[in-house]
């Protein structure tokens, strides 16, 4: 989730930059200097200057300006740190890959947003710093479970890779079905029986294709990888009882027969009629959504605000949770990103790591769901009325589904070796192939996996 219009960057800017197609140069001694001691606290009158690289800002409208206003609260707190904002050098889908050539060239910014996909790359070759060396595991845990309002503990855990702590949660949503009630109502559906199994949206999606005007009946972000939609390719597998990437992280399981199963699930929706899922890119088929002329759309819940403001007035929205495969309950996973330390300077280090906080914090937490979207990774925020109860009450289809959905959480697949990029590659023309062009997906997805098997790391 291209950049070009405001009010699809909403999305685009989380989604589109979590993709990137280029496989990822490695850097082989970007990480081989780990953090040994806690680093100092900063002098009350020590100025200090940090970078920090934000996807985020990579977008016009309310992501941009959501976070430029989180960073001059910050240093109205903070007056002697002052910080960069800066969004990611070259393509917006490029996020590692900006970090990377920044790597190679000697000055990486000290703090970056990168994706979950990401994340044993930017530990391995991007430098990284060991958050439990860096600041102690004890002021680690402090930030993520202390306090009235700790992290969701599925949510808290996100930025681990082998019981080392990388990586800070920040923003993200699980997948959320949202709905055009006037589609399903025109076409003799009830949107307050929304479809809960893949099938029932199969059977949905024919039915609304045929509604005069429609774009289609349904689109699943996780088909587009140019628009980042792979992340929830990994909770649609695991809701079949599959999986894309083994236990231990080190084979392709893509021709697991539950694997296989839940990708002939999404071709059944293409299949089921004309245009039940039409053949369109993500951006086009978010755009068809915000105006109001496609019945479904499974994608981040950040688009959430931008589909209020889009239909209020003009036609009525709604959302229900990731639906799964019969009666086995869906295995929703999780879009976006964490903030990681890349400096190696003392100073700079602590300055980033007061950034994180603040921008983890509650209040900081309860300005991004509220002017954007994203799902509170502090769940009991949206009970307290100081935060935002007030907000999850006015839009109640929509935030407590999302938030209820960190219960059952399971990460974004990041698979190993600095090829990763073109292994998600080889899995999204496989995906193509067999959602949109009706190839077999059992056929089709042991030939991507003996493809792309040869890319993983050997040892």
């Amino acid at each position: 989730m291209t950049l070009r219009r405001a009010l699809p960057a909403l999305v685009v800017a989380l989604a589109a930059a979590l993709a990137g197609c280029a496989a990822v140069p490695t850097t082989t001694a970007a990480s081989s200097d780990s953090a040994t001691a806690i680093i100092p606290e900063l002098a009350p009158d020590q100025q200090v200057s940090i970078r920090w690289e934000s996807y985020n800002l990579a977008s016009a409208g309310i992501f941009g300006d959501t976070t430029r206003k989180l960073v001059a609260e910050f240093e109205k707190q903070h007056p002697n740190i002052h910080v960069e904002a800066v969004p990611p050098q070259g393509a917006a889908n490029e996020i590692a890959q900006s970090v990377q050539r920044q790597v190679v060239a000697g000055n990486p910014p000290d703090v970056g947003q990168l994706t979950f996909a990401d994340l044993r790359y930017t530990a391995s070759d991007l430098g990284a710093q060991p958050l439990d060396e860096l600041v102690g595991h004890d002021e680690v845990q402090k930030l993520l479970t202390d306090g009235p309002h700790p992290y969701a503990p599925r949510a808290a855990v996100l930025g681990d890779l082998d019981g080392t702590t990388y990586g800070i949660p920040y923003v993200f949503s699980t997948p959320m079905l949202f709905l055009n009630a006037d589609l399903f109502r025109k076409a003799g559906l009830d949107p307050s029986n929304p479809p809960e199994t893949w099938d029932e949206v199969a059977t949905a999606a024919a039915a609304i294709a045929k509604v005069p005007g429609t774009t289609g009946g349904a689109y699943l972000s996780c088909l587009d990888a140019a628009s980042g939609g792979d992340w929830c390719l990994t909770g649609i597998a695991r809701s079949a009882g599959g999986r894309l990437l083994s236990a231990d992280g080190k084979s392709l399981t893509w021709t697991d027969p539950n694997t296989v199963a839940a990708f002939a699930g999404m071709q059944k929706i293409t299949q089921a009629g004309p245009n039940a899922q039409p053949n369109i890119s993500g951006n086009d088929a978010q755009d068809a959504f915000l105006r109001g002329n496609l019945g479904m759309l499974l994608t981040s819940a950040a688009l959430q605000n931008a589909i209020l403001k889009s239909s209020d007035g003009k036609w009525q929205a709604a959302a229900a949770p990731m639906p799964g495969f019969g009666t086995t309950p869906s295995v929703p996973t999780n879009s976006g990103s964490a903030l990681f330390i890349l400096t190696k300077d003392p100073a700079k280090q602590r300055a980033a790591w007061e950034l994180i906080k603040f921008l983890t914090s509650a209040q900081s937490e309860t300005t991004i769901t509220s002017n954007i979207g994203y799902v509170p990774l502090r769940a009991s925020l949206i009970d307290d009325p100081a935060y935002l109860k007030s907000f999850a009450d006015a839009h109640p289809d929509f935030v407590r589904p999302n938030v209820a959905q960190l219960d059952r959480l399971e990460p974004w697949v990041s698979y190993p070796g600095p090829n990763y990029q073109q292994i998600r590659t080889t899995l999204a023309k496989a995906t193509d192939e067999i959602v949109f062009r009706g190839a077999d997906p059992a056929a089709t997805l042991a030939t991507a996996q003996a493809s792309a098997q040869s890319l993983m790391p050997t040892s």
